[in-house]
């Protein structure tokens, strides 16, 4: 049984040795969850969900109702499923499903993953194309990962921008899907100008992290 206190809410996760990071909660999630704000209003899609922290967290904050989780683990699933009751938000909708393949919603104003990133860009390459499309107006597609260059690179061209957090060894991605990129994407065009580019290295003093800045606003 693992035991966490995640934004002032107390939470419990039965586990098993099968699943991913099994003894604690993943410090690239737990990096990712610190640029999060949960609000109201929001709808969460929790992408890869393992035994639940993101998403149950979300549901505690927002509304069971306001949360979807999914994983392509049968046992994943069984214990978020487990775990979410075991939190009291028993009727998050939690599908066993290979991405977004029994996604059906369109209308999410947050996606979050914790793609496979030791294993080949296929994967998080379906994860953000699609997610795009998945994503209200304004919605974010936030990602964790221990590589930089292939993310900030597909992000950009998909989203026409990205923030990037270095947090705990780990590159934290936050894409917001904008109207200019909207228009980028029907028109075929990729990445940023220089100009824009040329803005993208900045440094957040107050919180002690590295931020690339790609979002051009």
């Amino acid at each position: 049984m693992i035991s966490a206190r995640i934004k002032d809410i107390d939470l419990k996760f039965q586990t098993d040795d099968a699943l991913f990071s099994p003894h604690g909660i993943d410090a690239g999630t737990m990096s990712m969850l610190s640029v999060v704000d949960f609000l109201p209003g929001d709808k969460v899609l929790d992408l890869g969900c393992g035994y639940g922290v993101v998403g149950i967290l979300a549901a505690k904050l927002i509304g069971e109702e306001n949360v979807i989780m999914c994983d392509i683990s049968e046992p994943a699933v069984d214990f978020a499923k487990r775990n979410a009751a075991l939190n009291g938000v028993p009727n998050i909708d939690i599908r066993l499903s290979n991405g977004y393949d029994r996604v059906e919603e369109n209308d999410f104003t947050l996606i979050l993953s914790n793609p496979p990133y030791h294993a080949d860009f296929s994967v998080p390459k379906r994860f953000i194309e699609t997610g795009f499309k998945k994503l209200v107006l304004g919605g974010k597609l936030i990602m964790v990962t221990k590589r930089l260059d292939w993310y900030k690179n597909k992000l950009i061209s998909v989203f026409g921008g990205v923030k990037i957090y270095r947090i705990n060894g780990y590159f934290v991605f936050v894409a917001e899907k904008r109207s200019q990129a909207i228009k980028r994407e029907k028109k075929g065009k990729t990445g940023l100008s220089k100009k824009l580019q040329r803005r993208g290295r900045l440094t957040n003093k107050e919180s002690g992290r590295f931020i690339e800045d790609h979002s051009g606003k």
